[in-house]
Parts: C-alpha cells; sequence; structure tokens
C-alpha cells in the first residue's frame, strides 16, 4: 500500500508545471500577448453564447472562460491549447441544469476533475489514438446539428419551448414563431451568422464575430428594438469560490453524468491538442499533462459560478494561427476576459440574445468540415456506416452513448475485417514431398492426405467458420495443418482449432500439424489443445516433417505400402 501511495505521488509530482514550460513564455512575449488577445476577442461572444446556452446565464460562460482558461494553461499538457466552455459541453449540461440546477453543475464539474486527474494518474491519455477518425468526424457534426438546433429560440426571439429533447424543443420553437412572428430577432441572427461566415471567407484574420456582435447590439440600441431581447444584468466581477450549492444527496444520480462530463472533456481535449500539433512544426503536447490541466480546471471552474469546461478546438485555431508560441497567449486570453468582466459588464449585458445565437448557429456550420465528412464517406462503407450512426446517435441520445456506440460498431467492423482475411486453403502437398517418391507414391498419398494452409488471425470473430470448413472434410485418413502463417490466436480460435481436431479424429482421420509458433503455444495449452496435437508426436516443426509422418501413419494402417525411410523425421518439442 506504501508503495502504490509513494508511486501515485511520485506520478503526480511528474504531471505539475515545469520551469521549461514557462521558460518558453519568454521567448517572444509580444507575439503571444497580440495572440491572446485576438483569441479573448473571438471566445467572448462565444463565452456568452455558451453559457446561455448551457441554462446558467451569460456570467457563467465569462467565469468559465476566465477560470478554467487560467488553469489549464497553467497546469495544462500542451503550449497552445485555449481552454473553456464549448458547445459539446454545453448540450451535456442543458437537462443536468434542468433537473438539478446550479448545484447539481457544481457537483459534476466536481465529480468530473477528480475523473480527470485520475486518469492523468493512470497514464490514460496515450489511448485517445485508439478513437477512430469516423468517430470523431460523425461526433462533431451530430454536436454542430444539436447546438444550431438550440439555438432556435433566441434565433426566432420565443421563449424556449418545454421539452428535452433538442429536436422537439427546436421544432416548438419553430410553430411558435410562425403563430407570432419576431422578426426582428431572426435578421438579427442570420445578419450576425452571415457576417461571421462571409467574413471569414473574405478575411480570415479578421474577428467578424465580435465585429457582427457590436453591430448588432447598436443596431438594437440605437433603433430601440423592443423585439431583440438583450442578455440581462452581468455581475461586475467573479463571486468567490462557494461550494454552498453543492448537493451531496445528488450524487449517485449523477455518477453518470459526471463520467459523461469528464469522457467529453477528456477527448475533446486530447482532439484539440492533437490538431495544435499538427498545426505546428515543434509543439507537442504531453496527454496525461492535458488530462491533469483539464481536471484542475473543471475542479475550479463551477466554484466560481461557471460550467465544466474543456479546450475548445475553434479558439485554439485561432490561437495557433496568430502566432502563439507559449502559455502566455492563452493566459493573455484569461486576463482580457477577465478585464472585461469587471470593467465592461454594464456594455455587455446589452447584447441581444438572437445575437448571440446567430454566432453560435455560425460556429456550428463552421464545425462541419464538408472535405472530410465526404472523404470519411468515400473511404470505407464501413467508414460511412460509423459516421452517420455517430452522428445520428449524438442528435438523438446522448453524447457519451454516441461516442460508446460508434466505438463499438468501428471495433467490430473492423474486427470484421480483419476476420475476412484470415483463409483456410487446400493446399498441394506434393511439392513439398521429397523427391524420391514416384509418381504412383504422390497418387497414393494424395488419395488418403489432404493439407490445409491457415492464414492470418484464428480468433472468436471468424473462428466458427474454419470450424465449418475444416469439419468437412472426407474420404481421407490424414489431414495436415500447416500453421506457420496464423498471425494470432486466442481461447476462442483455440477451443474451435481443439473441437475440429476432435470430430476428425473421432471419425477415423488423423490430424497432423506443422509450424506451431511459440506465441500461439500458450493459447492452445490454456484449454487442452497443444496436448491433444500432440497426441501419439502429431506435431512437427516443418510441413515436409509432417508429410513423412503422414506417410508412417499410413504405412502402420496398411494403407500405403512399408519402404525405407532415408531422412530423419524430427518431431516438434512437446
Amino acid at each position: 500500500m506504501n508503495a502504490l501511495l509513494l508511486a501515485l505521488a511520485g506520478r503526480g509530482r511528474a504531471l505539475l508545471p515545469a520551469r521549461a514550460d514557462f521558460a518558453v513564455m519568454a521567448r517572444d512575449p509580444r507575439r503571444d500577448l497580440l495572440a491572446g488577445l485576438t483569441v479573448a476577442i473571438v471566445a467572448l461572444p462565444l463565452a456568452l453564447g455558451f453559457g446561455v446556452s448551457s441554462g446558467l446565464g451569460a456570467e457563467a460562460g465569462l467565469a468559465t472562460a476566465v477560470v478554467a482558461g487560467t488553469l489549464a494553461a497553467l497546469f495544462g499538457g500542451s503550449n497552445l491549447q485555449v481552454s473553456g466552455p464549448t458547445g459539446a459541453m454545453s448540450v451535456v449540461l442543458v437537462p443536468i441544469v434542468a433537473e438539478y440546477g446550479p448545484g447539481g453543475v457544481l457537483t459534476v464539474g466536481l465529480m468530473a476533475g477528480v475523473l480527470l486527474i485520475a486518469l492523468a494518474l493512470l497514464r490514460a491519455g496515450q489511448y485517445m489514438r485508439y478513437v477512430p477518425a469516423p468517430v470523431v468526424e460523425g461526433f462533431t457534426l451530430g454536436i454542430a446539428c444539436v447546438i444550431g438546433l438550440q439555438q432556435m429560440p433566441n434565433a426566432l426571439g420565443v421563449a424556449k419551448p418545454d421539452g428535452e429533447r433538442v429536436v422537439v424543443v427546436a421544432w416548438r420553437a419553430v410553430a411558435e414563431f410562425f403563430a407570432q412572428p419576431n422578426w426582428t430577432a431572426i435578421g438579427l441572427s442570420a445578419g450576425v451568422a452571415a457576417v461571421m461566415l462571409l467574413g471569414a471567407r473574405w478575411r480570415p484574420a479578421i474577428p467578424f464575430s465580435i465585429v457582427a456582435v457590436v453591430a448588432a447590439t447598436l443596431a438594437a440600441q440605437v433603433f430601440h428594438l423592443d423585439a431583440a431581447a438583450p442578455i440581462g444584468d452581468l455581475p461586475s466581477g467573479l463571486p468567490a469560490p462557494s461550494l454552498a450549492f453543492l448537493d451531496l444527496s445528488a450524487l449517485g444520480p449523477l455518477i453518470a453524468p459526471a463520467v459523461a462530463v469528464a469522457a467529453l472533456a477528456a477527448l475533446e481535449s486530447l482532439l484539440s491538442a492533437t490538431v495544435a500539433d499538427g498545426m505546428t512544426v515543434s509543439q507537442k503536447h504531453d496527454p496525461d499533462k492535458e488530462l491533469f490541466g483539464q481536471g484542475i480546471a473543471n475542479l475550479a471552474a463551477p466554484l466560481f459560478g461557471g460550467v465544466p469546461a474543456t479546450a475548445a478546438i475553434a479558439r485554439t485555431a485561432v490561437n495557433v494561427r496568430t502566432g502563439a508560441s507559449s502559455r502566455l497567449a492563452a493566459l493573455t486570453h484569461a486576463a482580457v476576459l477577465a478585464v472585461i468582466v469587471f470593467a465592461a459588464a454594464p456594455l455587455v449585458s446589452k447584447i441581444p440574445l438572437a445575437a448571440l445565437a446567430g454566432v453560435l448557429l455560425a460556429t456550428a456550420i463552421r464545425m462541419v468540415e464538408v472535405g472530410s465528412l465526404r472523404a470519411m464517406a468515400r473511404a470505407t462503407r464501413s467508414d460511412a456506416v460509423v459516421l452517420v450512426l455517430t452522428a445520428v446517435a449524438t442528435l438523438a441520445l446522448d453524447l457519451v452513448y454516441a461516442v460508446i456506440i460508434g466505438l463499438v460498431v468501428a471495433h467490430a467492423l473492423a474486427l470484421r475485417a480483419v476476420a475476412s482475411q484470415a483463409g483456410l486453403d487446400q493446399v498441394d502437398f506434393r511439392p513439398d514431398l521429397p523427391g524420391e517418391h514416384s509418381d504412383e507414391e504422390h497418387a497414393l498419398l494424395a488419395e488418403h492426405i489432404v493439407a490445409y494452409r491457415i492464414d492470418g488471425p484464428l480468433f472468436f470473430a471468424d473462428a466458427h467458420r474454419f470450424l465449418l470448413v475444416l469439419s468437412e472434410v472426407s474420404d481421407v485418413r490424414v489431414v495436415i495443418l500447416r500453421m506457420s502463417r496464423v498471425t494470432t490466436m486466442d481461447a476462442t480460435g483455440a477451443l474451435v482449432l481443439k473441437d475440429a481436431v476432435e470430430k476428425l479424429n473421432r471419425r477415423g482421420i488423423a490430424v497432423m500439424t506443422s509450424g506451431i509458433r511459440p506465441a500461439q503455444r500458450q493459447a492452445l495449452d490454456s484449454v487442452g489443445a497443444l496436448e491433444l496435437l500432440q497426441h501419439e508426436g502429431r506435431e512437427y516443426t516443418t510441413t515436409p516433417e509432417a508429410i513423412a509422418g503422414a506417410r508412417k501413419y499410413l504405412e502402420q494402417a496398411g494403407l500405403l505400402p512399408v519402404r525405407h525411410q532415408p531422412h530423419h523425421i524430427r518431431k516438434a518439442p512437446r
């Protein structure tokens, strides 16, 4: 026990920031400060929008961007990562806020933070590479659809209808809009989205989101657009950290949502860090440190009235494109947002909700990479199925369930593809016979012996097809299994092989093997198949030796004339 505690303590120290992590901040502070300012301008409307979308209000989004953005930058494993509230996380939080209120968010955030730190201690960051690309693309597509549908009430200027499913809520919002149209709200949201999308094509370096939001806010104030409901009053500063909302009685029911939040934070953060690495030449993130940093951020953000956070791919990409080279840029982004919270809360409170809805609609549209989706759909039918299934499950079910479904289906299809490469082929063994055999002897041996070569894996996904083929062998006295090309074997494959040999033996057909690899012996031995294959010395190292052993067996059975064996038959070691 003491050794385990010491190991965990040592692992914890390894996850803490090192001096080298901060030394790079002094290399080019001017570029990092400029990049951080740019990211803050881009992040402001997103933080406000995702805060509103989560159900806790714009102030929760700002608090998350400041607190989580600071701590994730300090303790995370990437020099370029920018963290804060995200659309995917707001999707998870909506039902939690609706059922448990702020106390549920605080409880979930604390549990998720602990889970992320535990994952970091267990070195779980390395397993991100096992998530297939179609699952990620399908998940992203589904999230984009959910974010877009969530904005329908604010974009159309109607009160949020009742309902748990986002599709149902969006449909009811559309019905209410047509019953009593609010053209002001829809004009503002559509205008903001159009400016962002068209502006990004025209001048990608300009933060058109803030330009569009400022223009929409000024229009609402100048023209007294009463139908454009504003965000409302914001606190001029961050609240003091508090556990007042913590509801210990809800710990049990909130375990599953906490696991969902932790899984989403891990998935999105590690994916974002990988994207950031790909956009640079010299940067490489530490996945376990990144999980640790996200864990610390999620422990702290809810204490200040925020929501669980994760790294944001869009803001991270802006950070990289504007020249960031160290954590100073992400820290600057958080500091600028903190200044806005303290100094400009009255101005921010006048931003129309419809304008924020337009920001998130444009963000949802930009999340969808049409080229990547087209490439995945054209790659293989399996990739297309996984992508579509994950996207539909994200939209119709739960985000974590969607990822689990995508992973299960993707790995099942991958297993099927691997299993389809396995083969059991009858081969002509006569080229392996020694040269002194006559044509007549070749013909006699061919009447009584059949040889099969097993290629590829012999495991649970396709083992029973092997049994079916092998069990149909008839009209021979000896079956030779050439196993040197078996790449892998599990217990199911070994059991099926044992079953096939027993069935053949009961029909009076002897089974001889050649070329069993050391890696397969453990599986065969564990189920008793190795002993059966070695029965009466019927396991051989090479195929010619197995053929010579088969001839000797046939001679003893009186099916072949006895002849002198000029060569030594070397049996495989038991």
